[in-house]
């Protein structure tokens, strides 16, 4: 790398769009019966993709190569699992697994080396439930033969990797790649994180896809949960204001008393 393109370029912000999560479906009594492990109820895949999908794919995201910024992605799986810390070293950046239960999946991305970059860190719950309603109108997990029928499980997050004051010769790499355009409305079904878990939606099955509408509705829902925030420190800051003035009275008359 010359001396040129080792230079930062300043006040420049560059990103790509990414999903990270897992699609899960039951095995059925053959397959289990197949396994080693047989408590084993169901196949997942996690993975990090590009944030589009391919047209008329069958595939949640993945429609780029990630490869031309992204050197490696470190799953790091539950340690019951033989060898649990999965480096994946070139696309599909995924780990494919059967297991019966929920937990945390951390994912580090590691960049390529002109890029000048510290490594990535996510965390992902492990889905493989879907949720159904209840008469009561709660939600409840439904029995495996019910769960086999209604499909796989989604469960995406979208997320935008933003590169600031990058190297010249790693946003040139950027600029010759740029990420596949996300579609602008909602052309399939919603991705399973996203959805009510009290609601038909959650498990309609079928492939999700992300749209630039759900960026949208994304930014309102961080924009609100902010407000809600600021509204609620707003009020214990004025809650503790009044206490410490309480106190203070307090202290006021017990030294006038003494």
């Amino acid at each position: 790398m010359s001396s040129a393109e080792r230079v930062r370029v300043r006040g420049l912000n560059i990103f790509r769009p990414i999903i990270y999560g897992n699609t899960a479906v039951v095995l059925n009594q053959k397959e289990r019966e197949a396994l080693t492990t047989p408590d084993h109820t169901h196949r997942w895949t996690v993975a990090v993709r590009s944030a589009a999908s391919a047209p008329d794919s069958e595939i949640v995201g993945g429609a780029d190569d990630l490869s031309y910024f992204i050197k490696r992605v470190t799953f790091k799986l539950h340690d019951t699992y033989a060898n649990p810390t999965r480096n994946i070293d070139k696309p599909p950046f995924e780990v494919s697994e059967t297991g019966w239960g929920e937990f945390e999946v951390q994912i580090r991305i590691t960049f390529i080396p002109e890029s000048g970059e510290k490594a990535y860190t996510l965390y992902h719950h492990l889905k493989l439930h879907p949720w159904t309603v209840v008469g009561s109108g709660e939600p409840e997990q439904p029995p495996l033969e019910t769960a086999a029928k209604m499909g796989p499980v989604h469960s995406w997050q979208y997320d935008e990797i933003v590169f600031h004051d990058p190297f010249q010769s790693f946003l040139n790499t950027l600029v010759a790649h740029p990420p596949t355009a996300l579609p602008k409305t909602k052309r399939r079904p919603i991705p399973f994180h996203t959805a009510n878990p009290a609601s038909l939606e959650a498990s309609k099955g079928g492939v999700p896809e992300f749209c630039l509408d759900m960026e949208r509705e994304e930014a309102e829902r961080l924009e609100a949960a902010r407000k809600a925030i600021i509204a609620e420190q707003d009020k214990w800051r004025a809650t503790l204001i009044e206490k410490e003035k309480e106190l203070e009275k307090m202290n006021k008359s017990l030294s006038e008393s003494a």
